[in-house]
């Protein structure tokens, strides 16, 4: 299953040639990331920590008044860090492909921790392994 999550864009999202900002895009993965680990009924409550992102930029973004959206799902749940994949498109136009590397954290300790078990079975929902070549591509 996929978390999808309706990005709006903002006018200082876009560059001098009215095209969103490649660095802009990061925001726009943490949004959808927030949107999906972050909500009541399921979150990762004691934190988290992104330890490594890839973007691959596909076609130009235009700015515009409308949403893109974002679709994100999880490829890989390891003991103490997951991988989650994402798609900014419009139905199947693909503007970026990309995945972050995330790793649970105890603040208070600070430093990482295990996943926990409902955070596992929350995770599960959203493994599509298939899907991890298609990001590759």
């Amino acid at each position: 299953m996929r978390h999808i999550y309706r990005c709006p864009l903002r006018w200082a999202d876009m560059d001098a040639y009215g095209h969103v900002n490649n660095v802009v895009f990061l925001r726009y993965l943490e949004e959808a990331r927030i949107d999906f680990l972050f909500r009541p009924e399921k979150d990762f409550k004691q934190g988290s920590v992104v330890a490594r992102h890839e973007i691959d930029y596909k076609r130009q973004l235009v700015h515009r008044h409308a949403p893109v959206d974002i679709e994100l799902w999880v490829t890989e749940i390891r003991a103490a860090s997951f991988t989650l994949a994402y798609e900014v498109k419009d139905g199947e136009e693909v503007y970026v492909r990309a995945s972050t590397v995330i790793v649970p954290f105890d603040f208070a300790a600070q430093r990482p921790r295990r996943i926990t078990a409902e955070e596992r079975e929350f995770l599960e929902e959203y493994r599509d392994d298939d899907e991890e070549e298609a990001v590759a591509a």
